[in-house]
């Protein structure tokens, strides 16, 4: 009888966990009969991955924030590695979230298990020394973006370039004016899309400045609309709490990410992949970023780049303003957004954003992955 092959896939957030998923699916195209087990959220479920722990539990930002749900996340580490003794599957898929995924990657190294790492952490941006753990533990690295390849490749690590899963997935079937009565809105008024994150920690810091933000442009351009795009991650209550103590009207839409982003003039952002989410849709943009002080001041030592939104990054360039820790004030993300919204600047930061998605690759990168994930497994 021929042993059914199981893979362990570990995300440990919201846009790993949707990365995660289109990458079982294209297994699944590839060996249908494969299962998957692990750490992920209502998109792993949908793919039919078993997962033992919900993202949602271990989504955190910032080095003090990490601190304090230690306690739980070593305890998540721990139950993995266990599991990966007793269950022993075929191979380890881990998708970003390093912290976590290096710790259990050395686990599945010691007991013959074979790593796949895709979406590679961010160590040409800060902690670079993470590179030598990578290449003792890891089997092979699918990286996303092109000078990704070369900076492993100097440092020997198994690398292959796939291309940006987001090529494929982002985009909508509406227009603008067809997305904004989709949600009850008239486009015939400007849009300001809120966008606070993924992570319990992130709305709870970046929420009341988004609606301190709206309160001021409000009281510029009293026809000014508000939309909120709520993570599959966070739960309604989360955001209800605060929107209850604004006095700005938020349209808040569960899922629907890219017919929200569709809808909007100009949006406000937490960092992280959702920058490329919105540069990749043409909207432009201006990117928010609050952590604990601790932690902001670790960061601001450790980081190799000049910039930390995902766009600047690959653009290579400021193609969307970055406010950053004490900069990030209501007025100034207000006076931000009210400047995008006028036409010579709107039309500029339009064209600017083509840039990302010229160098982000050709379509088909989770495809390519889900080819290199079934190269690792044994022979049927």
């Amino acid at each position: 009888m021929v042993k059914q092959q199981r893979v362990m896939i570990i995300a440990g957030e919201a846009s790993g966990e949707s990365r995660a998923a289109r990458l079982v699916e294209e297994a699944r195209h590839l060996r249908p009969e494969l299962e998957f087990f692990g750490i992920g959220g209502p998109r792993m479920r949908a793919a039919g991955v078993e997962t033992l722990v919900d993202c949602r539990d271990m989504a955190v930002l910032g080095l003090f924030e990490i601190l304090r749900h230690f306690r739980f996340i070593y305890g998540v580490l721990q139950h993995m590695r266990r599991l990966l003794a007793s269950e022993r599957p075929d191979l380890l898929v881990l998708v970003d979230y390093s912290g976590f995924n290096l710790k259990l990657a050395k686990s599945a190294k010691q007991l013959g298990i074979p790593v796949f790492y895709y979406i590679s952490p961010q160590v040409w941006a800060w902690r670079r020394k993470r590179v030598y753990t990578i290449r003792e533990y890891v089997d092979l690295m699918a990286v996303v973006f092109p000078f990704e390849e070369s900076f492993y490749r100097e440092y020997g690590v198994p690398v292959r370039y796939v291309g940006h899963p987001l090529v494929d997935e982002v985009g909508s079937d509406l227009t603008r004016d067809e997305a904004a009565r989709s949600f009850g809105l008239d486009p015939d008024r400007p849009i300001i899309g809120l966008f606070p994150g993924s992570r319990r920690s992130e709305l709870q810091r970046l929420l009341p400045l988004l609606l301190e933000a709206a309160t001021l442009l409000q009281s510029h351009m009293g026809e000014a609309q508000f939309l909120l795009p709520q993570s599959s991650s966070l739960d309604r209550h989360e955001i209800d709490v605060h929107l209850q103590n604004s006095s700005v009207n938020v349209t808040t839409v569960e899922e629907c990410f890219y017919d929200v982003t569709r809808a909007c003039d100009a949006i406000a952002t937490a960092s992280g992949t959702a920058t490329l989410e919105v540069a990749l849709m043409g909207v432009p943009l201006t990117v928010v970023y609050k952590v604990s002080p601790l932690s902001f001041a670790i960061m601001r030592r450790l980081i190799k780049l000049p910039h930390i939104a995902m766009c600047n990054i690959v653009a290579g360039r400021e193609v969307a303003r970055e406010l950053l820790q004490d900069e990030a004030t209501p007025r100034a993300l207000a006076a931000e957004l009210e400047e995008l919204l006028r036409p010579q600047n709107h039309a500029r930061s339009v064209a600017a954003l083509k840039e990302v998605r010229e160098k982000l690759g050709e379509p088909g990168g989770a495809g390519r992955a889900a080819e290199l994930l079934e190269g690792m497994l044994p022979s049927r």
